[in-house]
């Protein structure tokens, strides 16, 4: 073999590796001859013709994500920060239209979803913005999905990933929620102290009404053992005004002997002399003696007039 032929060898065997190619998975290679579209390889070892032959470009049929930041205005006249996510990828059937449609799908994708959130945003407050955030989404979406679906591309969703309004509306916001909280709280924590007052009286008015009720039953107590005392006194010969002025003279007494018997008692009791005791005694005799003569006389006058 001639010297001369391992250079031919060389660049022979150089041009036969050279028609051999990789195509990665989920990629779709362009192949074009003589500048003219020849095939769509898929994934896998491809061949080629050297020379003729040369892979004019790679497309990826993954899903692809572009987020795209819109500025634009509400209808209360607020400028929001809108951010787009939008998922999209190459239609394996389209290839061709996608690689030999469109140079920048980017920019194309871009501009449609600036067009149809500035035409659809100014239509809404900026609270209705955060609200239908979706539906926002569902009208790039379908935006989208009518211009790019000739261009190759299947636009698989679009999502609002974040409103952000101007700073000083933020802080706004931020003061008005701060207020209605305030005002909630203070809201509630009236209604506890209304509740403690309410429940503070209760607690107050069935106090009292117990406590009546057991002075109640105290005097009712006090006016049977009383009574009880006028009738062992009637048993012995002594009438009803004579027993209970000796009934009210002895608890007289016992009151000054269980005052006597508190050392650090307060209480003075007026007046507090000697003769109190048969003072009391004869005034509450005459006292008894003059009511029944006047109710004798009101009961003859009575019957008189009855007659007549």
């Amino acid at each position: 073999m001639s010297i001369y032929m391992y250079p031919v060898i060389a660049i022979g065997v150089i041009v036969l590796l050279s028609s051999f190619f990789i195509v990665k998975q989920q990629t779709a290679a362009i192949i074009e001859r003589f500048g003219r579209f020849q095939s769509i390889r898929q994934s896998g070892l491809q061949l080629k013709v050297p020379i003729v032959d040369r892979i004019a470009g790679k497309l990826s049929l993954k899903i692809q994500q572009l987020d795209v930041i819109v500025e634009t205005k509400t209808l209360d006249d607020v400028f929001v920060k809108l951010k787009v996510s939008v998922q999209y990828k190459v239609i394996r059937e389209k290839v061709y239209d996608a690689f030999y449609k469109l140079d920048y799908p980017h920019d194309q994708i871009t501009s449609y979803v600036f067009d149809v959130v500035r035409a659809e945003v100014p239509k809404m407050k900026l609270d209705d913005v955060f609200v239908k955030k979706d539906d926002i989404a569902i009208a790039v979406k379908t935006e989208l999905n009518d211009a790019m679906m000739d261009y190759g591309y299947d636009i698989i969703k679009t999502l609002v990933t974040d409103i952000d309004p101007d700073a000083q509306v933020k802080a706004a916001m931020n003061r008005i929620n701060a207020a209605d909280r305030e005002k909630t709280a203070a809201q509630y924590e009236g209604d506890a102290q209304r509740i403690l007052i309410v429940e503070k009286a209760k607690a107050e008015a069935e106090s009292k009404r117990l406590q009546g009720q057991g002075i109640a039953d105290q005097r009712r107590e006090i006016a049977r053992g009383l009574e009880e005392s006028v009738e062992v006194l009637n048993r012995v010969g002594i009438n009803s005004q004579e027993a209970s002025a000796l009934i009210v003279v002895t608890q007289h007494y016992d009151t000054l002997q269980s005052l006597g018997e508190e050392t650090n008692s307060n209480l003075i009791l007026l007046p507090n002399s000697p003769q109190v005791g048969s003072n009391m005694l004869n005034d509450m005799v005459a006292s008894f003696t003059a009511s029944n003569q006047i109710g004798e006389a009101m009961k003859k006058a009575q019957d008189k007039k009855d007659k007549e």
